[in-house]
């Protein structure tokens, strides 16, 4: 399988029993899993993912995602070139609910081929990512 980019709706879905992608984000991961998916995120997705996780579910849910989620993903650190284009992209859109980590999370995916995002985030769809298939 291509690489599988996870989001911060991906992560916080797999930790909130009351998500409505909970259920969906468990069985991506648990494939995953199975599978040896290649998965990526990114550090500003780290970054979103900490700061929502922290607020919402507390401390112990941070540790339960750092020791069991992330390591499962290889970090592409959003550099300079990344961030120029990203901020370009969301200045261009001015979506209100579009944020500079999707469009940095979009241009990622693009750089590494990758179609797949654990995502459940209207833009990944827009943008022509899609769900992988669990089996």
């Amino acid at each position: 399988m291509n690489p599988v980019f996870v989001d911060t709706s991906g992560f916080y879905a797999f930790l909130d029993r009351t998500d409505t992608f909970h259920e969906t984000s468990k069985r991506l991961f648990y494939q995953s899993e199975q599978d040896s998916w290649r998965m990526l995120t990114s550090s500003f997705v780290l970054h979103e993912s900490w700061a929502l996780i922290q607020a919402r579910l507390g401390w112990n849910a941070v540790e339960d995602w750092l020791s069991s989620l992330v390591p499962r993903c290889e970090i592409v650190w959003v550099d300079e070139k990344i961030y120029s284009v990203a901020a370009a992209r969301t200045r261009q859109a001015r979506e209100r609910r579009l944020s500079l980590t999707d469009c940095s999370s979009f241009e990622i995916m693009l750089s590494h081929n990758c179609r797949y995002a654990i995502a459940d985030d209207e833009h990944f769809r827009k943008m022509g990512f899609t769900l992988p298939t669990v089996s």
